[in-house]
């Protein structure tokens, strides 16, 4: 399988277990691998045969800046499982999200949930 990369993709949102999150908002981070074969589309140079990646962080972006979740895990699983959803071709995802700044007194850069999810034989949606 080949990979498909889209790093580093920054949205403001909502999310958090306390209050002040959900009132006052943060940046997230997001990356997303998406493993598929990319044969065709080196072959042939033609946008059909691939995934357009501008779509791919308009979805994300629809995610993230959109109704809040309390735990990025959740936010992570959301995106991974929408991107399965929406696009056949891709075998496996690996979503990242980073929240920089989490509303605790300690000094770090951030915690990062990674999920990586796939499709079973019937289409349903799995761990990888």
């Amino acid at each position: 399988m080949d990979n498909m990369i889209i790093k580093g993709m920054r949205f403001y949102g909502y999310h958090g277990v306390f209050p002040e999150e959900n009132k006052l908002g943060q940046q997230f981070y997001v990356d997303i691998e998406l493993r598929m074969d990319l044969e065709q589309a080196a072959q042939t140079d033609d946008l059909n045969y691939t995934i357009n990646y501008a779509e791919i962080h308009g979805f994300a972006k629809a995610i993230v800046e959109g109704p809040p979740f309390k735990l990025i895990e959740a936010l992570t699983g959301h995106i991974a499982s929408r991107v399965l959803e929406a696009y056949t071709m891709v075998n496996e995802v690996t979503v990242r999200v980073t929240k920089p700044h989490p509303p605790f007194d300690i000094h770090f850069d951030g915690v990062t949930v990674e999920m990586r999810r796939k499709r079973d034989a019937d289409g349903r949606t799995i761990p990888a």
